[in-house]
Parts: structure tokens; sequence; C-alpha cells
């Protein structure tokens, strides 16, 4: 009989029943925010309270206002933003859920904070009312997303009926070459395989360049695995997972720490696990990358060409290349670095950490923003680091406009918008039509090629900036 994957380690161990193809799961965590409202109705409409409580966490993130936090809620101007916090304030508050909420030191996005705290922990199932739950997959979990009705079921019975996907490893080799990022990482994964290679997969992301990167770029990489369709992306638990969970707040300690590490390292797949599929991606000749399109799969390396739709592989290919053409108000031919932009998002759960905060900040001290460029940290307690370490100097200095911790320009649901139909370079997720509002032009990109970008008001190859 063949070894067990990562996946099936974790998946197994949490099976409750099974039926006609679909297994009922014990889920361990569950975060909600600010759009779990109806999660909460579902609750008090059957009059039952958190099975476990302990084990949901709530978070204010979406609609955070990120200018400011002066006058607390009460202050914040808009009536329908000002109601979602107030709202989620109660709903948290009426069956005691720990809330990292608008006035807590420690509040954050919801895939930012669990990290901080020692709640995303390897072994574990954890579910998340947004898809970019797969993020916390990067310390050895099974970790996706749900909607309400399912977040609902889960606060009143801590279990979850699901089919169970099968486990795709993508093997990242190679050493990183000087300027390209985690995200370059991510994005070249998407653009050589597709956005639909996850479609019902669990990816597992292995490799020598995995094992050498850090917490916060195996998060960024996990992050973007919903963007290749894949609804949960997982990393094996080694050293540099244990060294950055142990001591916070919600890590075990004493002897509970002793057998959670040795539990955690039996978790790695097993040398003969079989996967459904198997995949490489060669690191050493990678180069920084940008989105040029409407999807993620759309990217090119900053010394591409936008595509002509007449070299696509077949009718449906052509179309969509020339709808993003048009959309994106783009030129067959035309240089990635001929690209002139009008705004700069630093910011979001896929790269407003502490180790991308800094890698912005170094690329500002070389110039002065061309174009409006905010950085918005992930968490409370990231952005003090930051000060702590002057890099909002750094930023303020440099022209950044240097803000409060929320989703902000991501999700663009609380108030932080383009304007109609600019053009954005952003570290964030999602590249779709008018995602960072209305006819929003966005490329995404890393903090360093972000930062570039706004020092130059067009999309720039960082290694080449002095």
């Amino acid at each position: 009989m063949p070894g067990k994957t990562l996946f099936d380690k974790i998946w197994d161990s949490h099976v409750v029943a099974e039926e006609e193809g679909e297994t009922l799961v014990y889920v361990d965590r569950l975060l909600v925010h600010e759009g779990s409202r109806h999660s909460f109705t579902m609750l008090r409409n059957i009059e039952m309270p958190p099975y476990r409580a302990e084990q949901v966490f709530g978070f204010a993130d979406h609609y955070m206002p990120t200018e400011t936090t002066e006058g607390g809620i009460p202050g914040v101007r808009d009536n329908k933003i000002r109601g979602m916090l107030e709202l989620m304030e109660k709903n948290t508050s009426e069956v005691g859920v720990r809330y990292f909420g608008f006035h807590d030191p420690d509040q954050g996005i919801l895939h930012v904070v669990p990290p901080e705290q020692g709640i995303s922990q390897p072994g574990i199932f954890l579910c998340g009312a947004d898809s970019h739950t797969s993020t916390h997959g990067a310390f050895g979990s099974i970790s996706f997303g749900v909607g309400a009705s399912e977040a609902g079921h889960i606060m009143a019975t801590q279990c979850l009926w699901q089919q169970r996907p099968s486990p795709l490893r993508i093997n990242i080799d190679g050493t990183l070459p000087f300027g390209v990022h985690a995200k370059d990482i991510i994005l070249g994964v998407i653009a050589k395989f597709g956005v639909g290679i996850g479609v019902g997969k669990a990816i597992e992301f292995a490799g020598s360049c995995i094992q050498t990167m850090s917490m916060e770029q195996r998060m960024t990489v996990c992050n973007m695995t919903i963007e290749a369709a894949g609804r949960m992306g997982m990393i094996a638990p080694d050293e540099t997972t244990y060294e950055y969970i142990e001591g916070r707040p919600y890590a075990p300690k004493g002897e509970l720490w002793k057998e959670a590490v040795e539990y955690w390292g039996s978790l790695p797949s097993d040398e003969d696990a079989v996967f459904a599929d198997e995949k490489t991606l060669e690191v050493e000749k990678l180069d920084p990358m940008v989105t040029w399109g409407t999807n993620p799969e759309m990217t090119l390396p900053i010394t591409g060409t936008i595509p002509f739709p007449e070299d696509a592989e077949n009718e449906d290919q052509r179309r969509e290349i020339q709808g993003a053409l048009d959309y994106m108000d783009l030129q067959p031919g035309m240089g990635m670095e001929e690209i002139e932009i009008e705004r700069v998002f630093i910011g979001s759960c896929t790269n407003s950490r502490i180790e991308d905060i800094r890698a912005a900040a170094e690329v500002a001290a070389k110039g002065t923003a061309k174009v409006e460029t905010w950085v918005v940290p992930g968490s409370k307690s990231i952005k003090r680091q930051a000060e702590a370490e002057g890099l909002d100097q750094i930023f303020t200095k440099s022209g950044f406009d240097w803000r409060e911790p929320g989703c902000s320009l991501c999700t663009a649901l609380n108030g932080d918008l383009l304007n109609d139909g600019q053009r954005c370079v952003s570290t964030s997720n999602r590249n779709f039509k008018g995602r960072q509002g209305p006819n929003g032009k966005t490329h995404l990109a890393s903090p360093a090629m972000a930062a570039a970008a706004a020092i130059t008001g067009k999309l720039t190859d960082v290694r080449n900036l002095e």
C-alpha cells in the first residue's frame, strides 16, 4: 500500500462520516469577518449558540477605513460601512467569539492576524469566510474558504460536508534570482499551468525553493492557490514553520508544544506517496512577473511584450485575449515597460506582511513617487513593527501614503476605490474587471515591483532601478 500525502493524512484524521461520495469532516478553526452577517443570522434563527465558540475567530478587515480610524466606529462617515462594522461588533459579542475588531490592538486581515497569533497551525482543518483562506495552508493545514451558509453550519456543528479533492504536487525548484520574489513564483505557476490547473485539487507546493522560503513567502504562494482554481494550497511543516509559531499567543506551550511538534513532524508526505498529478517550475531563470490582462494567467515577465490575438491556439483564446486587450486598453506588441500607470497599491492578504513592507521600502528609498501610492499594512502589529523600524518614514519621505490596516484597494468595499478607469499596479491577488473600482485596470506584481512602478510612473524592472 503506497504512503500518504500531507493532504491525505490531515483529511483522514478529520473524517466524522462518509455518505454518497461526500465526507463530513471536523473543522478545527473558523475565521469570519464583517461579510459573515448571514452566518450569525442563521444561528439566531435556529436559536443555537456556536458549538465551540472558542474555535471561531472574528476580524474587521473588509470594511475597515484605512485613511484614518480617528473617532472610532462612530467616526466612520459612510452609513453602510459604519453599519457593517457595528453589526460585526454586535454579532461577535452576542455569541462570545474572540473578535480582532476595530478597536483591538491586533486588528487586521483574517489571513494575516491568525498566523501572527499562532491560530494557524499544522495538521488542522481551517475554514474561513474568504476564498484566500488557502493562505493558512502554508503551515501544513487543510485551509479553504466557505460561503455564509457553510460558515453557519460550522458554527452550529463544528463540522462540514465536503467532496474529497485529489492531491496535486507542484515542485518549485532552484534558487530565486535577484529581484524575484514569492509573488513572481505564484504568478509564474499560474502563467505556465493556467488558471484551471487546480480544479478539484488540493495543491501541495514542494521542492528545493519552497524549503528555503520564509513563512511569509510561503503564505504568499498559498494565498494565490485559489487563483489557480485550487481550493487549498499546502506546504509541509518543517523547522521554519515551528520557529515561526513558537511563542505566539495561541501556540501550544510546554509539554503540549513538544507533543504538537512531534505530531507535526509526522505530517509531510511519505516518500512513496502517490499524487493524482505532478508539475515542476524551475525558478533559476524566472523574471519579475506582472499581469497584463484580466485574470492572473495573463501574466508576462516584465521583459515581455503584449501578445497578439491572432497568435492564440484557438478561437476561444483569441476572443479572450482580444477582450482583455480592449478592457485594459493595450496594443499587441507593446513592451510591458511601456505601460504607464496612475496608481499603486501595496497591501492585501497576499502582500501586506512585514517582509513585503520591507521589500517595498527598500525600493521606495531610491526615489520619489510619481503617482498616488498607498501602503496598507495587513495588521496593527505589522504597522507597529514597520514604524519601529522606521519604514513609515521612508515611505512618507518618498511620497508614499502610509495608511491604517485593512483590505483596502483589494476588495474595494470600505470606500477605497480607484477613480473610474484608472490603471493601477497592485500587490493584491485578482486583476478581474472592475476589481478595484469601476473600469479599473489592475496589474498584479510583487511589492518591490509595485514600489518601482510608483517611482517611475510605469511598469518597471526593479532589477534595473538604481
